[in-house]
């Protein structure tokens, strides 16, 4: 994996094997960040990263200068992972913490401009992330919510709904937090 565009354009990731993750690929993630550049100025905004991984998306924003990001990850060795990296990268911003994504949600007061999420596609439960996020007023005032997803799901009724962007076998469901709170 690579880090797109920012202080660490190019630099190359490489993540130890045996990790259980599925990163998003850099297509997806290219596309995906050109849509968020256009509509946020990501050197001001604040990000949650759930079902973090190898912080692909985190590293991504901490190089384009992202206030704070918080990673969550279920697993200790993506977290540890995450804050090796962080580290030896310099990356300041970033804080790593084993949770249950679930858990976090249910139980954070932090509001975020941007919260995205990368379950594992066959995750039992997906459909409540939104859900969730939504009840919990976790968004700022035109927040967004980014929930990367399988064809199999169509998060078009839910609300705060936005759009369905598609990548290859990438899908991203994004939900808006309204301008007014």
């Amino acid at each position: 994996m690579r880090i797109i565009s920012g202080t660490h354009k190019s630099r190359q990731i490489h993540a130890p094997s045996g990790l259980p993750v599925r990163p998003t690929t850099d297509l997806a993630k290219e596309a995906l960040f050109n849509i968020l550049v256009n509509n946020f100025d990501l050197e001001s905004v604040f990000v949650l990263d759930l079902f973090a991984g190898t912080g692909n998306i985190t590293y991504e924003f901490a190089s384009r200068g992202s206030l704070g990001i918080t990673s969550i990850d279920l697993d200790l060795r993506c977290v540890s992972f995450i804050r090796k990296t962080a580290e030896n990268l310099g990356f300041e911003t970033i804080l790593s913490f084993r949770s249950d994504a679930f858990r976090f949600l249910r139980n954070t007061e932090t509001k975020y401009d941007i919260i995205f999420c990368d379950p594992p596609y066959e995750l039992e439960g997906i459909e409540g992330i939104p859900r969730l996020v939504m009840e919990r007023n976790l968004l700022k005032p035109g927040g967004w919510l980014v929930l990367e997803h399988s064809r199999d799901y169509d998060f078009s009724a839910f609300e705060g709904f936005d759009q369905k962007r598609k990548y290859g076998k990438v899908n991203f469901s994004i939900f808006r937090e309204s301008e007014v709170e």
